[in-house]
């Protein structure tokens, strides 16, 4: 006998019966739904579903398309497959990893024992096209750990055995796409044939898979060159690889065998030395004539910007340089004066919350070598004050400037670029869950922030949650267009980290109840770390970047 359902239907905002054990497609018909992008993905009671997901009791569904980030994941994940599958087919004893993001889509390293050639792209492309035309249905089976990992082992994907083995669950899933096994740690789409924008090209000496513009997906996102941050990706690949820990399994491995307190110090050491090797170069510049005067220092939330500025200024004093910190936030504009955004609230992420003519007309006091007087920022009044403190730059001075305007060109217009070093700072993550399965790297920084607003700020999860998104589309705006201006690209995510994080984050994420919006999300985390074993953090030594996020910080913030 067939049982009925209540289904309440969030796009709609009304409820609808359903026979029990409709999967959520029959269900988005059902509501007669008609979304311009077509569902990707849903959310069932606040947790993120394939829309083959089976429906056995009441439930609140919200459908989603590729404007949502959850949604975009779904069409990334189950583009990546379908990229899997035609080098598959084209080159069975080849393969490939998508190891991180970069210019708007995702580099691929393409292993075929030879020079990929532009004709290899072409070749992949069309048959990347026919899988979509073929409408082939993504399959997900569940069976015991043990009988996946026998089956990837076969396959020769000992990235993914290792995960597996390292994970401590009873059961897994992995996935089918015809003949192709592949696991990927999230929904996928009903069929290649939800897959409708893409775009693959030589970059470099490997591949990018191009992807849809969020905002319009009928549009694929523009390449943005980013060569500095893809040299960055790269070095500390090769770093890993030199260590034998690219994937999250290896690293597992590695702690389960004891070496987790050698992982930490050659992580740390090596910081160390990329943050020695950039006073080392502002040090030099001083000694050719350049004399640098300003160092700037941008970078997203969460990048630990503030830990490594306190960090080179010590590099910088090693070379007999003094740096002096100025902090941006003095120079606000006053509260009343402040640009408003779309919705008529103060936009304090805006540049143009500074008052940009008064900083730079003390900057070139200063750099003149003009005594100022610094202001001070009251944020009680929203009014800027004299502060009494005087400055000079000295001979062996430098200034240090942190803040998310730093590499904006139109901050110091006018002030030459000899004298200046522009630094970018962000945590890009360089482990690999598997060799086609990534870490997004706002995904690290997240992590962080929701950490530091618990500890420091009283914030709950799912208030750092449910405002990340803002947070995000203020860092497209203002710091990512600026990047590659960096003289300089610092890598401030640790080996480690993730695995240190996550005896942290994890009960703080608990406490996002299944009623609030935020819960997938904290629930996509939860799942993501539960794949990372445990690193108690008594080895991290107070100097690490990571320690402006968990505390214990030889440092003063």
């Amino acid at each position: 006998m067939t049982f009925m359902l209540q289904i309440y239907c969030k796009n709609t905002n009304s409820t609808k019966e359903f026979p029990g054990g409709s999967t959520l497609l029959d269900i988005y018909k059902g509501f007669e739904l008609d979304m311009p992008y077509g569902p990707i993905s849903a959310k069932v009671n606040n947790k993120v579903e394939g829309l083959n997901y089976n429906v056995y009791y009441n439930k609140d569904v919200e459908f989603l398309d590729i404007t949502s980030a959850s949604g975009m994941r779904t069409y990334v994940r189950s583009l990546c497959f379908i990229l899997v599958k035609a080098v598959e087919e084209l080159y069975p004893k080849g393969s490939i990893s998508l190891e991180h993001p970069v210019s708007k889509g995702y580099f691929c390293n393409l292993n075929i024992g030879r020079e990929t050639t532009l004709d290899d792209v072409s070749r992949i492309k069309r048959k990347m096209q026919e899988i979509i035309d073929a409408d082939i249905p993504y399959e997900r089976i569940e069976c015991h750990t043990t009988k996946a990992i026998e089956l990837f082992r076969r396959q020769g994907m000992e990235d993914k055995a290792r995960l597996l083995e390292t994970s401590g669950q009873l059961y897994s899933y992995y996935n089918k796409l015809g003949d192709t096994i592949d696991s990927y740690y999230g929904s996928l789409a009903p069929s290649t044939g939800y897959i409708r924008t893409f775009d693959i090209v030589k970059y470099y000496d490997g591949l990018l898979l191009r992807i849809p513009n969020r905002q319009n997906p009928t549009k694929i996102e523009d390449v943005v060159k980013q060569e500095k941050m893809l040299d960055v990706f790269q070095e500390y690949h090769r770093w890993n690889k030199i260590m034998g820990i690219a994937t999250v399994g290896d690293f597992n491995i590695a702690c389960n065998e004891g070496h987790a307190t050698d992982l930490i110090k050659v992580s740390e050491a090596l910081q160390e030395k990329k943050i020695a090797r950039i006073a080392d170069e502002i040090a030099s510049r001083n000694l050719n004539g350049e004399r640098v005067k300003l160092v700037l220092i941008a970078g997203p939330s969460s990048s630990g910007k503030t830990t490594f500025s306190k960090r080179l200024s010590i590099q910088l004093m090693t070379n007999g340089i003094r740096p002096y910190p100025i902090s941006l936030d003095d120079y606000f504009v006053n509260r009343e004066d402040t640009p408003t955004d779309e919705n008529g609230n103060h936009d304090f992420e805006s540049l143009y919350a500074l008052d940009i003519p008064f900083f730079e007309s003390q900057l070139k006091a200063l750099l003149a070598g003009e005594e100022i007087e610094l202001p001070r920022f009251n944020f009680t009044t929203g009014k800027r004050e004299a502060s009494g403190k005087k400055l000079r730059i000295g001979d062996n001075m430098i200034l240090i400037l942190e803040g998310i305007h730093a590499l904006n060109p139109a901050l110091t217009p006018n002030i030459p670029a000899v004298n200046k070093y522009k630094i970018y700072v962000s945590a890009l993550t360089t482990i690999l869950l598997d060799n086609h399965n990534y870490i997004p790297t706002t995904d690290n920084r997240l992590l962080r922030r929701i950490i530091r607003d618990y500890k420091y700020r009283n914030y709950s999860a799912e208030d750092t949650i449910l405002r990340w998104e803002s947070v995000r589309a203020g860092e497209d705006k203002w710091i990512f267009p600026y990047q590659e201006n960096a003289d300089a690209m610092f890598n401030s995510a640790l080996l480690f980290e993730l695995a240190v994080l996550k005896d942290y984050v994890e009960p703080i994420l608990r406490k996002v109840p299944n009623s609030n919006p935020a819960y997938s999300e904290a629930h996509r985390l939860l799942r993501f770390l539960a794949y990372f074993v445990s690193v108690p953090a008594n080895e991290i030594p107070p100097t690490s970047l990571l320690r402006e996020f968990l505390g214990g910080s030889s440092f003063e913030y």
